[in-house]
């Protein structure tokens, strides 16, 4: 598969997967575009391998998953990796760009663990796994975004990631845990009267209880205070990728307004941003001056 290849695989993962972040990439810079999908195609073929063969058992999973690193680590050293799907791209965008490479080890931890790991402990256990699977996103991409003071930006940049993972556990509490897995912390389970159990029974009868509507307003309060440290980071991106930033914070933070709509039911329907209100969004911050700071999240 030559280069060219590679950058339209991951943009059709992109395209397929991630339609809210796609849409915003849509008004990023043509020669951004095809980095910010081969980053995202990397971070979505390696979920594919975990929660994608879920029919395996779970050695042959985390072999599928240790092979394909090794293969990743193996074209960074310089090792054809023509065989792949889209290694040749992401490590073509690594190279243009000049990226972390740390920051692919820790999303490459993170992924193995959720070959073993169902449930955490504390929010501070759950922080070390979105560590490589969220902030270190945010990092990713913040050389491609570029930005005027990226020292600065930085850290907006990890809580932005953090802010979308965690409105993606609060979304999709149902589908994890018919994975078998739970992503809202033990502790907060424990602290308003909710077991997993009770979780299982809420998914068997599509409606939440009164104790789990309580439990996830928390974790959307949670989620909102990571978006309100990240909202400083987007008028320090450079002006040209400031609309998609806007349009994907408004979106993301959109899941949790339909949430709340929804009286913090998350096993009644799927919370999603209404096409209309998309496309609204998306012309507003099209049109948004650069520098404007965002206004903090409610």
């Amino acid at each position: 598969m030559d280069l060219a290849d590679a950058y339209e695989r991951c943009r059709d993962l992109h395209r397929h997967h991630g339609r809210t972040y796609y849409l915003a990439t849509r008004m990023l810079p043509a020669w951004k575009r095809r980095h910010v999908h081969a980053l995202y195609g990397f971070a979505r073929y390696a979920d594919e391998i975990v929660d994608g063969t879920e029919a395996l058992p779970p050695p042959e999973r985390a072999a599928r998953l240790a092979a394909w690193s090794d293969s990743f680590l193996a074209g960074l050293r310089g090792a054809p990796v023509d065989d792949d799907p889209l290694l040749s791209a992401v490590l073509h965008t690594i190279a243009v760009f000049d990226l972390d490479l740390d920051d692919f080890a820790a999303f490459l931890r993170s992924m193995a663990m959720d070959l073993t790991v169902t449930s955490y402990a504390t929010y501070a256990d759950l922080l070390d796994y979105m560590e490589g699977s969220a902030a270190v996103i945010g990092t990713m991409m913040l050389p491609i975004l570029g930005s005027t003071d990226p020292v600065a930006a930085r850290e907006p940049a990890r809580q932005l990631g953090l802010a979308f993972q965690l409105t993606n556990f609060i979304r999709d509490v149902a589908e994890d845990l018919d994975r078998g897995r739970t992503y809202l912390p033990d502790a907060h389970l424990a602290e308003y009267g909710v077991t997993r159990d009770a979780l299982c029974a809420a998914r068997a009868a599509g409606r939440a209880t009164p104790a789990i509507r309580a439990l996830i307003r928390a974790e959307c309060r949670r989620a909102r205070a990571h978006y309100a440290a990240a909202a400083p980071g987007i008028p320090l991106l450079a002006p040209a990728s400031q609309a998609c930033m806007r349009t994907a914070f408004r979106l993301y933070a959109g899941i949790l307004d339909e949430v709340a709509a929804a009286d913090h039911d998350v096993f009644a329907r799927r919370a999603t941003v209404p096409h209309r209100r998309r496309a609204t969004v998306a012309v507003r911050c099209l049109f948004t001056r650069p520098g404007t700071p965002l206004a903090t999240v409610a």
